[in-house]
């Protein structure tokens, strides 16, 4: 069984409901069909009633499939929306008549299902943009209150067989923090870390990533993760993490005895934490397109329910993973 069909597998032993906010496109759909018929979630479709309507019975779609439309023009949920919308946001200005319209925004009417109690998690960004459907999840269901900041990861699967013996890894923050301090840095690796064990039950071992290994180089650059690594020595002892490392010195175990020796983590990293938004959004898409590896994400980490962000590009399966990971997300309360 391969890590994704591990994590289908697990979503269905504890389904959730999910609304997806682009209910109108043809990939949601079938990823919403694929998530029920295997069991995972229980599935609402935000989106004009006849135009869902007609992608589902164009898919195949029949009553045993149990997917529910909610249209925000017509829903008898909207005036509840615009109502919590206004009563949220009315410290920032906003007036009866914009909460109104907002309670129409696909993105803002499923996140508010979220929020209200609803459903248990929203995915979203198949059409909309990464900032549009990250600031509707922030605006909307918030931050966690444990959280000491919101931030995103990829979970990369692996080929089959990968040299290394891993099946996956997890990357962040490689979809949203651009340029991280020290003490972000860190707690971006503590979120990671939660998430990696959450949705793969493996146990964590954190790389915090640099162009240098153990003070190989000097440069306020590798201070920054140098110091996020002394953090989180200081603040969770029991985080298997290292660093400043080097890719290879993380990732392959002969490098990482070589340049880092006596390191639990250097050369058996699962987790890696990039240094800035650049390093993460370039490395993820090496992996992906040059090292054949599955990126599922951005998945957003630090809210206080599940709220998740496709890629424009995605197809049906990312949906159907997504819709898996934020499943699992809504059983470990995100």
């Amino acid at each position: 069984m391969t890590m994704l069909q591990e994590l289908r597998k697990r979503a269905a032993s504890q389904p959730a409901h999910i609304v997806l906010s682009e209910g109108h496109d043809p990939r949601i759909v079938a990823g919403a069909l694929a998530a029920t018929r295997a069991g995972i979630a229980r599935i609402t479709l935000v989106g004009p009633t006849s135009a869902v309507a007609a992608l589902l019975t164009a898919a195949g779609a029949t009553d045993v499939d149990k997917i529910s439309i909610q249209d925000p023009v017509t829903s008898h949920l909207t005036a509840e929306v615009a109502g919590s919308y206004f009563d949220l946001r009315k410290h920032k200005g906003v007036s009866t008549d914009v909460a109104a319209k907002q309670a129409r925004d696909r993105l803002v009417f499923a996140a508010m299902m979220v929020r209200n109690g609803h459903a248990d998690g929203t995915v979203g960004g198949a059409v909309a943009t990464t900032s549009d459907t990250v600031r509707a999840a922030l605006q909307v269901i918030g931050k966690a209150k444990t959280a000491s900041l919101v931030s995103s990861f990829f979970l990369m699967a692996l080929p089959e067989n990968h040299p290394s013996g891993r099946a996956a890894m997890t990357f962040g923050d490689c979809g949203l923090v651009i340029d991280p301090n020290a003490e972000e840095l860190a707690a971006i690796a503590v979120a990671s870390a939660a998430s990696h064990q959450q949705l793969l039950g493996e146990t964590p071992k954190v790389a915090l990533l640099s162009f240098s290994t153990m003070g190989s180089a000097k440069h306020p650059n590798v201070t920054k993760v140098s110091d996020a690594s002394a953090i989180l020595r200081d603040t969770h002892p029991d985080l298997d993490a290292d660093g400043e490392l080097q890719f290879d010195a993380a990732f392959v175990p002969e490098v990482g005895a070589s340049k880092a020796p006596g390191s639990t983590v250097a050369g058996h990293a699962n987790v890696m934490v990039f240094p800035n938004l650049d390093a993460g959004n370039i490395g993820y898409k090496i992996a992906q397109r040059i090292g054949g590896a599955q990126a599922i994400g951005p998945v957003l980490q630090g809210l206080a329910k599940p709220a998740n962000d496709l890629s424009r590009g995605c197809t049906a399966d990312d949906v159907l993973n997504m819709i898996a990971v934020t499943v699992l997300q809504a059983a470990g309360d995100g």
